[in-house]
């Protein structure tokens, strides 16, 4: 019998107009109110213009209402950085573009352009983006500090004759959004370029594309929610590493429903995604092969769509079953079956067909209720000015009124704001509106239980959106929001506030020493049976002892692109808790907020999902911690599409010009998770799918990891070991850079401290002399110098020289890199393809070096790769380059190949060493290239990717090497160079070859 799908429907179309959600404009002293003619034939560019610069002048953003009419643009509107954008009326604003309007018609040209700011206080932007019309090369882009910025409520109509239009650039972080758009695109190229944070409820009809997107700004998860695509020319996504979360979004009219640009990767996961009439695939999926492609769906329906899953490479498809089928399961990419496992690439297609089409979804976001019912708390006695305690005058306004709105300001109470069950309390600029606490508040002082700033009643559908919270610098049993509401309630768009919080440009609180880090309760506590949706939160709060916090409850728990960032221990923690989501959520830790913190902890959880997570640790972190997640007696846990990572970009000036610099930390989580009963861990940090069962208590003997016969522990007890070479005697040399140590191994004299003055070497070679040549971080540009390990403490600096032949001299390269083009636009404007992604690794190391640093001996070259700084050109700061970011140096003479790791593609590459530092004729030798690889005399391969494997000449992978601790880097020495030194964070080990 077939199944009947629970929803039915037509296909018909969507292509009415939306309904305005903002019918009439709140009440908002503080908002800006655009004078426009707003006819659709005036040039209203000026105007809007206006309004944003004057919401953007106080330098902490500020909200700007569009009344209803169409409004013509002629040149790229500026949204600038924190500026939230809301259409209010009868129906919704419109922005148009006329037919043939001069500067659209190629190209890629932005009607809306989302901008950022000087963030490395250069002066002027490296990468000014192109899609500006006119092109004005003093704009900043939107980067991973564009905050707030958003747009609601205003569609877009694009005449005939702009072939080049996109309706946005929204290149944004956190707290940013488009929301309620509907974008009629004609022949334009898409309605949005570049993606960031949020998405919701927007409609894309016609254009080549409805959204086409590049790595994100950030490099955290997009969450594409409530959306419609239709009738697009070639595909309704076009993307690649945008991490593409879909929950109730609908393809119909189309060839292509998402289609991941040739050359390239990507995490995407789909809830209740629907195709209709999708003539070519549902999704194309490119570099079928790569640890980073990540595809999944669950509960998709199609109909008229012959093939749901094209492979690109491979060709392969997931043909559908008939005319409508649902698909309660699509996998593809690297599939672990348990802890301590590797991991193997599958594929998954569960589909069943049905009788008829699926009906629309209801939305997955509650809609707020119409203004008209929105109760200004001001006109209730709540003063929202600093100063004024609003403590009685807010909670008598919630007692009374269901719909309450904040204007803008701040709102300073003294104890805790209790919603009702039905309270729905809206503002709308959560970094411009906040709730908050003064430090020392009576009843938040001493040791307790939690008390919150703002609670909800338990049960009921209560709604908070738009609002920010910050529970003072002192005040040690705060909770900014303790949340018993039931499954229909929600939170959304919520930041929560914290260490120091700006007002008017200027930093407040957390200034007393006594506001002590992970000296709070958890910012955002779900307990009690609570639960509901949350959507957009950001809670960095490195006061707080976690972000979000979640405890005894089996209510349904819905949670959509949560940032959860900054705590000394942890940033989510699940209790006690079942059935719950997380679609796209990030967490990070800085280098100083929370360098030993887990990403996330789970204990005696039930039917969770994860789903494209990312745990990211910043590229500045020094220090190694163990794993990202932690698992307490847990089961019936999904992990679907998990990355673990600690590498990022930037573009910035100095004196020596502009560029964009992408660059990889040596400490992201060593594990991904670790399961405290059995002490079983999971090395891989790039995975599309991990399903934990019930745990099993293990004797203490059968908790030690598994080990290779034949791996034996030489030393451990380091801070953090890498940077190795061995000499031509086959000893070992290493550093521990953290006690700016260096090392040396050898089967005769067993490990030795060669010196350890405070010089921070980073990476070293050894010369054909036996000196080493060590490359350090210290002074603004790096530092070489070379000592002998007999007489250790007469350091030689190395002076950069113009790069010259050298017969004979080994050059060193970096062992690992990575390179994917971030910053930059990388689209060709005229044809719109990208270059693949490993073409910027080959121009990267084909690019001339014409500066290099030349051993005393002459043996040893070491190109000199741009080194940027960050943080100031002191002990203060940070120094990044591509050889001091590497594990280790690897080399060899010129015209003979060498071993390296693209970290960007998780591939292993052979090169060819070139004159002026290059490296060219690159072949790929594995589908795994992690932290270190290394050739043996007979071809064989070593490649440490979480454990070591090994493949033979020809590329066949033979075996695996378990060590201990994950490796890091892998070297051949011993008199006969036929032992495999395998250097760990802690330790070091060995294995006869």
């Amino acid at each position: 019998m077939v199944p009947v799908m629970l929803f039915a429907g037509s296909l018909a179309s969507a292509a009415a107009p939306s309904r305005s959600v903002y019918q009439a404009m709140p009440q908002d002293p503080a908002a800006i109110v655009v004078q426009g003619v707003g006819d659709g034939r005036a040039d209203d560019t000026a105007a809007l213009q206006q309004a944003i610069d004057a919401a953007a002048a106080e330098g902490a953003g500020a909200i700007v209402f569009v009344p209803e009419g169409r409004y013509r643009l002629t040149r790229t509107l500026l949204l600038r950085s924190g500026v939230r954008v809301f259409g209010v009326g009868r129906r919704r604003p419109v922005f148009v573009l006329a037919e043939r309007t001069p500067g659209f018609g190629e190209g890629v040209a932005a009607m809306v352009s989302f901008t950022g700011e000087d963030q490395f206080r250069s002066g002027r932007p490296a990468v000014p983006p192109r899609t500006t019309v006119p092109f004005d090369p003093t704009i900043f882009d939107g980067t991973q500090t564009t905050f707030y910025s958003a747009l609601s409520n205003v569609d877009f109509d694009i005449g005939e004759g702009n072939q080049g239009a996109v309706a946005v650039r929204f290149r944004v972080a956190q707290h940013a959004f488009l929301r309620h758009v509907d974008m009629r695109l004609g022949s334009a190229f898409a309605g949005v370029y570049h993606v960031g944070n949020e998405v919701e409820n927007v409609r894309f009809f016609g254009g080549r594309y409805g959204i086409v997107a590049e790595k994100t700004a950030p490099t955290w998860p997009f969450t594409l929610i409530d959306s419609h695509f239709e009738g697009q020319q070639v595909a309704g996504i076009r993307e690649h590493e945008a991490v593409l979360t879909l929950v109730n979004v609908m393809f119909r009219d189309m060839p292509v429903g998402i289609e991941i640009d040739r050359g390239y990767s990507d995490m995407v996961w789909g809830k209740d995604v629907r195709f209709a009439n999708v003539s070519d695939a549902g999704i194309v999926i490119s570099m079928e092969d790569s640890t980073f492609t990540q595809v999944g769906f669950e509960n998709a329906a199609a109909s008229a769509t012959p093939v749901f899953a094209r492979l690109r490479e491979s060709g392969r498809t997931f043909a559908g079953v008939g005319d409508h089928y649902e698909v309660r399961r699509f996998s593809h990419g690297l599939a672990v079956a348990a802890l301590g496992e590797t991991g193997t690439k599958q594929s998954v297609f569960d589909a069943v067909p049905v009788r008829r089409a699926v009906a629309p979804r209801p939305p997955a976001i509650r809609a707020l209720p119409p203004v008209r019912e929105w109760v200004s708390v001001r006109d209730l006695g709540v003063a929202g000015d600093d100063r004024t305690d609003d403590t009685a005058a807010l909670q008598r306004a919630i007692d009374t009124h269901r719909v309450l709105y904040m204007p803008t300001g701040r709102y300073r109470v003294t104890r805790p704001i209790r919603l009702r069950a039905d309270t729905v309390l809206i503002a709308l600029h959560p970094d411009t509106t906040q709730l908050y606490l003064p430090d020392e508040a009576a009843a938040y002082a001493g040791i307790g239980d939690p008390v919150p700033l703002l609670e909800s009643a338990r049960g009921g559908a209560a709604i908070v959106s738009g609002l920010g919270l910050w529970t003072g610098g002192i005040n040690p049993r705060a909770t900014a929001l303790l949340w018993r509401s039931g499954a229909r309630s929600m939170v959304n768009d919520v930041r929560i506030h914290g260490p120091v919080v700006r007002v008017n440009g200027t930093a407040t609180g957390a200034t007393d020493p006594a506001a002590r880090p992970d000296g709070q309760q958890a910012s955002i506590w779900v307990t009690d049976g609570g639960g509901g949706t949350f959507a957009a939160i950001w809670s960095p709060n490195t006061l707080s002892s976690s972000g979000f916090h979640v405890s005894d409850t089996d209510t349904s728990g819905h949670v959509y692109g949560l940032s959860a960032e900054h705590h000394y221990r942890h940033e989510i923690v699940l209790r006690n808790v079942a059935n719950w989501e997380f679609l796209g959520a990030q967490t990070e830790q800085e280098a100083r907020d929370g360098p030993n913190a887990f990403s996330i902890e789970l204990s005696d959880v039930r039917n969770i999902l994860l789903a494209n997570y990312r745990a990211y640790r910043v590229t500045r972190s020094i220090k190694p911690v163990e794993t990202a997640v932690r698992l307490f007696g847990s089961n019936d846990v999904r992990f679907r599409n998990v990355h673990i990572n600690a590498e990022s970009g930037f573009s910035t000036c100095d004196e020596d010009g502009c560029g964009t610099f992408a660059r990889a930390s040596k400490f992201p989580f060593d594990n991904a998770m670790i399961d405290a009963a059995t002490g079983r861990a999971l090395r891989e940090r790039q995975f599309g799918a991990l399903d934990i069962g019930p745990a099993a208590v293990l004797a203490p003997e059968q908790r030690v990891p598994a080990v290779s016969t034949g791996v034996r522990k030489l030393a451990d007890g380091f801070y953090s070991a890498g940077g190795g070479a061995v000499d031509a005697k086959g000893n070992l040399f290493f550093i521990d850079r953290f006690f700016h140590r260096i090392y040396s191994w050898s089967t005769s004299g067993g490990l030795r401290i060669v010196t350890d003055p405070p010089l921070d070497p980073v990476n070293l070679a050894v010369d054909g002399g036996g000196r080493l040549m060590v490359l350090s971080s210290e002074g603004a540009g790096g530092t070489v110098y070379s000592i002998d390990p007999a007489a250790p403490d007469r350091v030689q600096v190395i002076a950069p020289t113009p790069a010259a032949a050298a017969p004979g001299a080994m050059t060193l390269q970096p062992g690992n890199l990575w390179a994917n083009g971030e910053f930059a636009d990388q689209i060709d404007f005229a044809t719109y393809e990208f270059p693949p992604l490993a073409q910027f690794f080959a121009d990267k190391l084909g690019a001339a070096k014409p500066m290099e640093y030349a051993s005393p001996d002459g043996s040893l070259r070491l190109p000199a790769y741009r080194v940027w700084a960050q943080g100031g050109s002191d002990h203060r700061g940070w120094r990044w380059s591509d050889p001091l970011d590497a594990y280790s140096l690897v080399g060899a003479q010129a015209g003979e190949r060498i071993v390296l790791t693209n970290s960007s593609e998780n591939r292993t590459y052979e090169g060819l060493i070139a004159g002026e530092g290059r490296v060219t004729e690159l072949k790929v030798l594995a589908e795994r290239g992690g932290e270190s690889a290394v050739r043996a005399a007979d071809g064989t391969l070593y490649v440490a990717n979480g454990q070591v494997f090994v493949y033979s000449a020809d590329g066949t992978l033979l075996r695996r090497i378990d060590v201990p601790e994950r490796p890091l880097q892998l070297l051949l020495g011993g008199a006969d160079r036929r032992t495999l030194y395998i250097i760990s964070h802690h330790s070091l080990h060995a294995l006869p070859l």
